[in-house]
């Protein structure tokens, strides 16, 4: 058996392992069903907040909950000391914001 043999069938077995994670998910989620409704009632009941998907900082745990201005708390120019800030996208109402100050001066400047 060529090197290249062995490579190319532990990427098949790669491959397939990766596929099972799926299936095991799909079937865990389908057997999870009831629980999953009584969870989903529980959330709304207590009115818990979203999950925190990191630990860093307060503004990545929370992002729904945080202000605008934390991730720059020791100067407006800082950059990011934790990595997650990376992964996070802005909220969408600061985008829309900055979108309509600008197409307010488009409009200002035709007139």
């Amino acid at each position: 058996m060529r090197p290249a043999d062995r490579a190319l069938l532990a990427l098949a077995a790669g491959i397939c392992g990766f596929a099972l994670c799926f299936v095991d998910a799909a079937r865990l989620r389908s057997a999870a069903g009831p629980d999953e409704a009584e969870r989903t009632r529980l959330v709304a009941q207590l009115r818990l907040t979203d999950l925190a998907l990191f630990t860093e900082a307060r503004y990545t745990r929370h992002p729904s909950q945080a202000d605008l201005h934390s991730a720059f708390q020791d100067h407006p120019l800082a950059l990011e000391h934790f990595p997650t800030g990376s992964l996070i996208s802005p909220p969408a109402g600061s985008l829309t914001v900055g979108a309509g100050a600008t197409a307010g001066r488009e409009e200002g400047a035709a007139k």
